[in-house]
């Protein structure tokens, strides 16, 4: 399929247009980071405790918000998680950004949430465990004790090995909460007797903590160090093939139009008030190989041009290839926009920083391409008098 058989569009005399609107996304992304002071970062960079709760009902975002307040722990960042192959999930994620140095203010950032949601959503019934919190040691030793299936003397591994396949279903198949006794009915071994054994000495919340991240600010301020170092890297390499593949300036202009869409999509960060995370790098990393090779593609069509062309100048040349390659441009860059556009409008919170960071920088990246990298070429041939760089 092909667009656009013909076109002629003078893409350099456009490119100021282009530069312009950068200059205006750049000068506003550095302008809201300079007035927030710096990106957002998420508790993957900057340390903090994130708790995966998961209730029996429609999470009460409003009640955990200000149940935690009323905790002293009004600056929780509360997201719902949402995810379209279990509807019925209703997962909340509980951010606690760090306060204090060392591991004891990350435990007792821990124990702040639970301690704050165990007031807000208790065992239903007064006095007694929670199953749902339960771990395997004490499920075991309770069941040992009332020994419901009468084993006797050669009790211990039995229901040691019991206990282990109930939380393995009340973990795995039921994401961590059973609202239902019955439900364990479906676990191997468990009989009508264990079921009212557990019906009598333990409750069922009506929330369950599914998972526990801690990120110390060591961490953090490593893995952030890490993610701009491995952006470097990339541009690095790509800077040195390019240079050897083509000739340097055109290396010089594809990293410096991929520098460019990266540091536009951190401005749309910032001033959308987005967090920095590690999905959110792999994100950036992503764009940066995708932008390059659409940057490439326009090049080795400039490169075949040149050679076939030698006597027109090179702008004429460059806009040549750009509307020869606008078609693939179009269909390669349209279509993976519209897949991360639905992945940004439907993934759900979890996948949004991500998706969000792929929809900008797959249109940044696109228009980069033809309306910095290769104008940056012109540019510099037009500045030395020389004629198009080719190898």
């Amino acid at each position: 399929m092909e667009f656009f058989r013909q076109m002629n569009v003078d893409w350099m005399g456009k490119s100021k247009i282009f530069i312009g609107l950068s200059l205006m996304l750049l000068i506003a992304g550095a302008g809201s980071w300079a007035g927030r002071g710096g990106l957002r970062y998420s508790v993957d960079f900057r340390g903090g405790t994130v708790v995966y709760v998961r209730f029996a009902q429609e999470p009460p975002i409003d009640q955990i918000r200000k149940g935690l307040a009323a905790e002293g722990l009004g600056d929780s960042n509360i997201q719902r998680i949402t995810d379209l192959t279990r509807p019925d999930a209703n997962e909340v994620m509980v951010i606690l950004e760090q306060k204090g140095e060392g591991d004891q203010a990350l435990d007792a950032g821990k124990a702040a949430i639970l301690q704050a949601l165990g007031k807000m959503f208790g065992a239903t019934q007064s006095g007694k465990p929670d199953f749902n919190a339960l771990n395997r040691t004490a499920l075991a030793d309770g069941l040992l004790r009332r020994d419901p299936l009468a084993l006797g003397a050669a009790a211990g591994d039995r229901y040691s090995q019991l206990a282990r396949d109930i939380l393995a279903y009340r973990d795995g198949t039921r994401g961590g909460l059973v609202t239902s006794f019955d439900d364990l009915k479906n676990v191997a071994g468990v009989t009508d007797s264990v079921v009212s054994t557990l019906t009598t000495d333990c409750s069922l919340g009506t929330f369950a903590v599914r998972k526990v991240e801690i990120v110390g600010p060591r961490v953090g301020a490593q893995l952030r160090r890490q993610a701009v170092l491995a952006t470097l890297y990339a541009l690095a390499g790509m800077l040195v093939y390019i240079a050897f593949r083509f000739e340097w300036i055109y290396g010089t202009a594809a990293v410096l139009a991929v520098f460019h869409d990266v540091l536009i999509t951190l401005g749309f960060f910032s001033l959308l008030n987005y967090e920095i995370s590690l999905t959110v790098i792999a994100a950036l990393l992503t764009l940066v190989g995708y932008s390059m090779n659409d940057t490439i593609v326009i090049f080795d069509r400039v490169r075949e041009n040149v050679r076939l062309m030698r006597r027109e100048p090179l702008a004429v040349i460059v806009n040549k290839s750009i509307n020869q390659t606008m078609s693939r441009t179009i269909l390669t860059s349209g279509l993976t926009f519209l897949t991360v556009l639905v992945l940004y409008l439907l993934g759900g919170q979890v996948l949004r920083t991500f998706s969000f960071a792929l929809v900008a920088g797959i249109v940044v990246g696109t228009y980069s391409s033809f309306g910095i990298a290769a104008p940056l070429v012109v540019a510099w041939a037009k500045w030395r008098g020389s004629a198009a760089p080719s190898r």
